[in-house]
């Protein structure tokens, strides 16, 4: 074995604890340590860098200069499983074991000695090697810190006043106080009541009794009984954060009602067992109508993620992306050296443009023939599918639903992931994949009494839409209560643009009669998303409500929804003042937006900033508006901001900004998107090059105007259905996601329609069934 002086210098450190260890895969490609080159971990930062063809392990030494490299090679050992690997779970999180399932070979390079077998014996080689292996993988580590970060405590659970102590008896334990209920009890650990909880997915009942009692009583915290083990775990609920929480005091406070922490047993399996159980069963049927199983595609863009622990909705929201030419053109770039970045893995743009290798190139769209030989694998097994857990932790950093490993919503994370995308900085011949997306919407009030009119543009990159819930009449020998009549998306689309009266005093006229309202398409995009919204609240709950929508495969023309504006002869309303001392939040609509869950501030910034009187609008304004860092804060207007063309803007955040040499509209525009902060405003001036120049942006309420550059008025309009994602479950918490994708199979040049079930991606036969229960329906103009 070769030896060399770099071996002797003063970096050469194992990883301390809090360290981020990338010996995996690649930072800059999903290349891994199950490669042929293997992967070479950096012995100064630990950056992991392919050894094959694209050799990034290389470009990261002639970047940064760190000599020694441990290169790691893993190959599988011919060995059969008789079940699955395991999955790591909230109760007991597992060391890394893969010794019986793996060989592993090491050798320290040196790049500028030139040296590729040193001897791993010599200097503090032996210590840094030892540290790299035994070291906790950047994937497990996030992992870990996901699940120990799932629940926090609150003020409910740190400040509890409970009542007066007293033994509660065994007996006194064993059912609902308001029903015979027997399972699912939760007590109140402020006064000592015991309740049934909601129904549960699995089969467990429940008739919301300790939820009434938390409503009537307003006391907030619960702990489900079956739950409790003598090491201090429990589901803890608090219902008026109406989230799971943590009680650092539980002892004690099981104690204040003669319970013995240590005595108990846990009985019940806990929520979040029930959820990844839940989930982990739903499954899309991956046979034929004659029962065949169907076949795996392989090929560029026919690459499966795997799923990272309820990681679905991530999943299919990606492969629908960058199914579009915008996503493609933005991030796909083979031939191009990766940008410079201390931390590849810290950086949105080097792991998008990852994904996009991942995904398209078909470098990784191979069968597993890991999996032969399995009792559940078939004759042509499917991928191993990627595993993007830099691009996850990343876009869930500092995001108090992404950044866990719950199920959450895949509409809500497109949003978020839009919003990521938009604030990052964008290289000067590149711009951001999501203007394709980009249009106006226009909302028209007129007012019943003098037909003056007001007009207010919005700029959107989706539309969510309600899904008229018609129930089927039930019959003797028909449809049961709980079916709904099909509705076509044009239906959809009718009931969220139709005209509605809204009680509004006229600041003209003085008329209490009301105002009639509407919304239309004052321009359309290229990408057009559309979420179709089928819930109801059922006990508190939202349910998700299978309504059947009929999506043609035939081109839809959304002409007849394109507005031209304000119209000739129309007389505008006057402007008013609409000061936080005169705001009365519309009681109703606030009441309704209560109901739903939103806390009233939130309801009251909501309904501010889309006219006080709409709770459906309001409700669109928060789900576009829920990562504001303010949002939870009391209701000023000042504090009110819509998006980045709207907005009350800090006047002297503009004149600090126009100081620096910024035009006042596009500072206005860029703190408008940044939520008013200066320094991200900074980098969204530098990451928008091409909006140099262009025109003050800000919607003009009285005129009507329109926002240039976003999306078009062209008549027609047509669109064809490119993409869908699915959801399989009751709930958004629980269930299942996948991609439907219309595409060419490899060798063909009809299009067909492709199902990506996270790492398992096969020709969809039939879609007509899913297409009718979309959550998401992706559209391309034509």
């Amino acid at each position: 074995m070769a030896s060399c002086v770099h071996i002797n210098s003063h970096d050469l450190k194992p990883p301390s604890p809090s360290q981020a260890v990338y010996r995996e895969d690649c930072t800059q490609c999903f290349d891994s340590i199950d490669n042929e080159a293997g992967l070479n971990v950096c012995l100064t930062c630990f950056n992991g860098g392919c050894a094959g063809d694209r050799d990034h392990a290389s470009l990261h030494f002639k970047r940064h200069g760190h000599p020694l490299a441990l290169n790691i090679k893993r190959t599988r050992k011919k060995v059969q499983r008789d079940e699955p690997p395991h999955k790591i779970s909230k109760l007991a999180i597992a060391a890394e074991t893969d010794e019986d399932r793996y060989d592993t070979t090491t050798r320290v390079i040196c790049y500028p000695c030139g040296k590729y077998d040193i001897n791993d014996t010599s200097g503090g080689l032996a210590m840094a090697i030892d540290g790299v292996l035994n070291a906790m993988s950047f994937s497990k580590r996030e992992e870990v810190k996901a699940w120990e970060q799932e629940f926090v405590p609150c003020e409910h659970t740190l400040c509890l006043n409970q009542h007066d102590s007293r033994y509660i008896g065994s007996k006194d334990l064993s059912q609902c106080s308001m029903c015979d209920l027997k399972e699912n009890l939760w007590l109140c650990l402020e006064c000592g009541n015991l309740g049934c909880g909601r129904s549960q997915f699995g089969g467990i009942g429940g008739n919301s009794h300790a939820l009434a009692h938390a409503d009537l009583t307003s006391h907030a915290i619960a702990v489900k009984l079956g739950s409790i083990t003598a090491d201090g775990s429990a589901d803890i609920y608090c219902y008026s954060c109406n989230e799971e929480r943590i009680d650092p005091n539980l002892a004690d406070h099981l104690a204040h009602w003669g319970i013995n922490l240590a005595g108990r047993e846990k009985t019940e399996k806990s929520l979040m067992e029930m959820q990844v159980e839940h989930n982990l069963k739903w499954d899309f049927s991956m046979t034929s109508e004659n029962g065949h199983e169907l076949s795996p595609i392989f090929g560029p863009g026919f690459t499966g993620l795997a799923n990272l622990g309820n990681s679905c909705y991530l999943s299919s929201v990606v492969q629908c992306l960058f199914d579009l030419p915008e996503f493609q053109q933005r991030y796909l770039h083979e031939n191009e050296e990766p940008p410079f970045i201390d931390s590849p893995a810290e950086d949105l743009e080097t792991q998008l443009r990852k994904l996009a290798d991942g995904i398209l190139s078909g470098r990784y769209s191979r069968a597993n023939m890991d999996a032969i030989g399995t009792p559940s694998s078939s004759e042509v097994p499917h991928q191993r599918g990627l595993m993007p857990a830099m691009f996850k932790h990343l876009v869930g950093r500092g995001h108090e639903e992404f950044s866990t490993m719950k199920q959450q919503d895949a509409f809500e994370f497109l949003l978020h992931l839009f919003k990521l995308i938009n604030l990052s900085r964008h290289p000067g011949h590149l711009s951001s994949p999501t203007h394709a997306f980009m249009f106006a919407m226009e909302q028209r009030l007129q007012c019943v009494r003098c037909k003056k009119v007001r007009y207010k543009v919005d700029e959107q990159d989706n539309i969510s839409i309600p899904v008229p819930a018609r129930r089927l009449a039930p019959s003797n020998d028909t449809s049961p209560i709980g079916q709904f009549v099909p509705v076509t998306l044009l239906d959809c689309l009718d009931t969220s643009t139709s005209e509605e009266m809204v009680d509004l005093i006229c600041p003209s006229c003085g008329s209490k009669d009301g105002f009639s309202k509407r919304s239309s398409f004052r321009t359309l995009p290229q990408q057009l998303v559309i979420n179709a919204r089928r819930f109801e609240l059922i006990n508190w709950v939202p349910t998700k409500l299978d309504i059947p929508v009929d999506v043609s495969e035939e081109p839809l023309d959304l002409s007849p929804y394109l507005s031209s504006g304000q119209k000739e002869g129309e007389e505008l309303l006057p402007d008013t003042d609409t000061s936080k001392k005169d705001f009365v939040p519309n009681q109703y609509a606030l009441d309704q937006l209560l109901s739903m869950g939103f806390p009233r501030a939130r309801g009251e910034k909501a309904l501010y900033a889309t006219g006080n009187s709409d709770p459906e609008a309001a409700m669109n304004w928060l789900l576009a508006h829920l990562e504001d860092p303010d949002i939870d804060e009391p209701f000023t207007t000042n504090e009110i901001r819509g998006d980045g063309t709207n907005s009350l803007h800090d006047p002297g955040k503009v004149v600090q900004l126009v100081e620096m040499g910024i035009d006042e509209s596009r500072a206005k525009r860029a703190l408008g998107a940044t939520d008013g902060d200066i320094n991200r405003a900074i980098d969204w001036v530098f990451s928008h090059p091409e909006e140099a120049g262009a025109e003050d942006n800000e919607l003009n309420t009285r005129s009507g105007g329109c926002p240039e550059d976003l999306g078009s008025s062209d008549s027609p309009a047509k669109y064809e259905l490119r993409s869908i994602v699915c959801h399989k479950g009751s709930s958004v918490h629980a269930g299942h996601y996948v991609a439907f994708v219309r595409k060419s199979l490899p060798g063909q040049n009809e299009l067909s329609w492709v199902m990506f079930n996270d790492e398992k991606v096969v020709k969809a036969e039939d879609i007509q069934e899913m297409k009718k229960y979309a959550y998401l329906y992706f559209f391309s103009r034509i």
